[in-house]
């Protein structure tokens, strides 16, 4: 009596387990197709509202069109500027948060202390939780001021103060995915390499940094691809003229920049200009999407050399 008592007792619970397994797994699928549905109908509305666009504007006047103004007579919809601006910006934000974070990292993992880590890493980390309109006010408060200084041609609005709270923004990130590719190397790695008479560095720049090449190199794309979708720190600090100018002391307009002009309700909805910010939005999302599965496909890569 005593033994059924108990297997009933049993199969209760295993059958309370297995609801509530079917639930968690339930809800877990249900939040995925949350995401997988919100990026269907983002990608079916910038597609919808893009064509109505390109059936006004030639496509390849839209891509190869180097003057951009489409609130003004004469109107012109050529991107590049845009385009061009967008790139200056990350290409800028590149160069100083790519060396700087990947340095960062290298420290962290393998030369800081337990305690150094564990004070530099949140220090680190806090960056990413600034908002980024402050980072843009900084650009004109002190960045900017500051340059002034140095270049005293420099625009109020220009394409390095941009760049710079840019590259401070993407910093963070580098840094702490490199961190992590980094510590995920295995110990005996280094050990092995130390046996054969390696000096740190030398373990450090041909061991490690190799083994971990693939999570360096898609912290590097998410970064440049975080760089390219910032809005409102390049708003503030780079301007709203869209120009396809070589030096960084000028003003510049982005895509992103772009955007927010057209939303502020100014434009006209349903008018051509209005269509231009789904055009501008839709490829935005195309170079955001060719940027990720690039990264992707370097991880992988990378991944498949180092297994071999």
């Amino acid at each position: 009596m005593k033994i059924a008592m108990t297997l009933n007792k049993s199969n209760g619970k295993n059958t309370r387990s297995t609801w509530l397994e079917k639930l968690i797994v339930g809800t877990l699928a249900g939040c995925t197709l949350i995401s997988v549905i919100t990026t269907v109908v983002i990608i079916l509305m910038l597609g919808k509202e893009s064509a109505v666009f390109f059936t006004q504007i030639p496509f390849l006047d839209f891509i190869l069109g180097t003057r951009w103004v489409p609130l003004l007579e004469p109107t012109s919809y050529g991107v590049l500027p845009l385009v061009w601006g967008t790139l200056l910006i990350t290409f800028g934000a590149s160069l100083i948060a790519i060396p700087i974070g990947l340095c960062s990292a290298i420290y962290l993992s393998e030369y800081a202390s337990s305690r150094m880590r564990s004070i530099v890493k949140p220090i680190l980390e806090l960056l990413a939780g600034i908002p980024t309109v402050v980072y843009g006010y900084f650009a004109l408060t002190f960045v900017t001021p500051l340059l002034k200084t140095i270049f005293p041609s420099i625009q109020v609005f220009n394409a390095l103060s941009g760049a710079i709270v840019v590259g401070i923004m993407i910093l963070p990130m580098i840094a702490t995915l490199s961190d992590n590719a980094l510590s995920a190397v295995p110990r005996s790695l280094r050990e092995g390499a130390y046996a054969l008479g390696a000096t740190s560095f030398e373990v450090t720049t041909k061991v490690v940094v190799p083994a971990a090449l693939s999570g360096v190199m898609s912290s590097f794309l998410l970064a440049i691809s975080r760089a390219i979708g910032e809005t409102m720190a390049v708003t503030l600090a780079a301007g709203a003229t869209p120009n396809m100018s070589l030096t960084f002391l000028e003003s510049i307009q982005t895509m992103t920049a772009f955007i927010v002009q057209i939303s502020l309700g100014d434009t006209p909805a349903g008018g051509i200009a209005y269509q231009t910010l789904f055009a501008v939005a839709s490829l935005l999302f195309l170079i955001t999407l060719v940027l990720n599965i690039i990264s992707q496909w370097l991880m992988n890569r990378y991944r498949e050399v180092y297994d071999e």
